[in-house]
């Protein structure tokens, strides 16, 4: 029979020995804190699943946002450009009087303003007979005398060098002289045999000017070319 002191001793023996390896002995496992490993090969951990998707959507959200004030203001600074509350407006061509300068369709730059305007600009004007514009050719100014004789544009008794206008168009053609008040323009479109201008309206006052057409915006972008490129 074993004495109690010797039961007792064990006893101790083993509590020191559990305390002293704490976990599961055939695991290696010494217990304490958890310790988190490195992953192997370099690794990097992967995020728990729906990490992100918080980010992911505010991005998406912010550029939706972006996208609605881009075109909310593309769509006032169109308004206000058309209404005349701008320096420009763009402006579409839908008449052939001016070809080959400009063609049906085009989509021109219109500076707002009323002068000063130089022989050979292209304005843009309210339309005298009807509502809206015209697009035409300033071939005369306030003082000047205006004719076309045999097809060729007469500027105070001087021929106008004309590259862009075919006079065998208008051969045989005679009109004027008609003198341009002050304050006024003659305007003509460069497709002569069939344009609607100054020789069926007359002269037209610099206040009823739009503006000055500047450039081409489409099709073919950049500024219009001179009258007299080639004279």
């Amino acid at each position: 029979m074993r004495s109690p002191q010797g039961g007792h001793a064990r006893t101790a023996e083993a509590l020191r020995s559990s305390a002293a390896v704490i976990g599961d002995p055939r695991t290696g496992d010494r217990g304490g804190a958890p310790r988190h490993r490195a992953p192997r090969g370099g690794a990097t951990p992967r995020p728990a699943a729906g990490a992100g998707a918080g980010s992911g959507g505010g991005s998406w959200r912010r550029l939706r946002d972006i996208g609605v004030r881009a075109a909310a203001g593309t769509a006032l600074l169109l308004v206000a450009s058309m209404a005349g509350l701008l320096p420009v407006q763009p402006m579409r061509v839908d008449s052939t009087s001016m070809t080959p300068t400009i063609a049906s369709g085009d989509l021109l730059l219109v500076r707002h303003g009323q002068g000063p305007v130089q022989r050979g600009d292209v304005v843009a004007v309210a339309h005298p007979l009807e509502e809206g514009m015209l697009v035409k050719r300033a071939v005369g100014v306030g003082g000047d005398e205006v004719a076309i004789e045999d097809g060729v544009l007469v500027v105070d008794g001087t021929a106008v060098c004309e590259p862009g206008i075919d006079p065998a168009h208008l051969d045989g053609v005679w009109f004027g002289p008609v003198a341009v008040p002050e304050g006024s323009l003659f305007l003509l479109g460069d497709a002569r045999d069939g344009s609607v201008d100054s020789r069926s309206f007359g002269p037209v006052p610099i206040s009823s000017m739009v503006g000055t057409v500047t450039a081409r915006l489409w099709p073919a972008p950049g500024p219009l070319p001179s009258p007299s490129a080639g004279c």
